[in-house]
């Protein structure tokens, strides 16, 4: 896939992420439950990716591949995924859907950088450069000024 393609994409996917969390945070204070909030919606969201699969897949499902998933892999990511989302439903009515998001960019620049530059969880390394600390750096002001009062 084109690269350009691969950016808008990701690009797109930011997006449809600050939308979901301004709905769902609203979806949170409705139920007066961020972690409730983050039930229904990964509920929703599992009915949604089942339907895709379905209508996606060609030929099944090789189920050996479930077998060569390591154990901890099952439950991780989700694990951390309703602990950020449910934060980001919890935080977004009481700052601000701008000021959230922008915290939590920061909070995944930061991660990530440090784990791109390590290689963790068995991803190519993107060592830290001048370039990719500069950027780290000019993202960061930017996301000072956005929060500052």
């Amino acid at each position: 896939m084109n690269q350009g393609i691969n950016i808008f994409l990701a690009v797109i996917g930011g997006v449809f992420l600050a939308m979901q969390g301004g709905l769902n945070a609203q979806l949170g204070m409705h139920l007066k439950s961020p972690v409730l909030a983050t039930l229904v919606a990964f509920v929703f969201s599992s009915l949604f990716a089942l339907v895709i699969v379905a209508s996606s897949l060609k030929g099944g499902v090789d189920i050996s591949l479930f077998k060569s998933v390591p154990i901890y892999l099952w439950f991780s990511g989700a694990f951390f995924s309703v602990l950020g989302i449910s934060l980001y439903y919890h935080t977004i009515p009481r700052l601000g859907i701008s000021t959230m998001i922008s915290l939590g960019l920061f909070g995944q620049l930061v991660f990530s950088t440090v784990a791109g530059h390590f290689g963790w969880f068995g991803l190519p390394k993107e060592p830290f450069e001048f370039k990719r600390i500069l950027g780290v750096t000019a993202m960061t002001i930017g996301i000072l000024l956005i929060n500052k009062k």
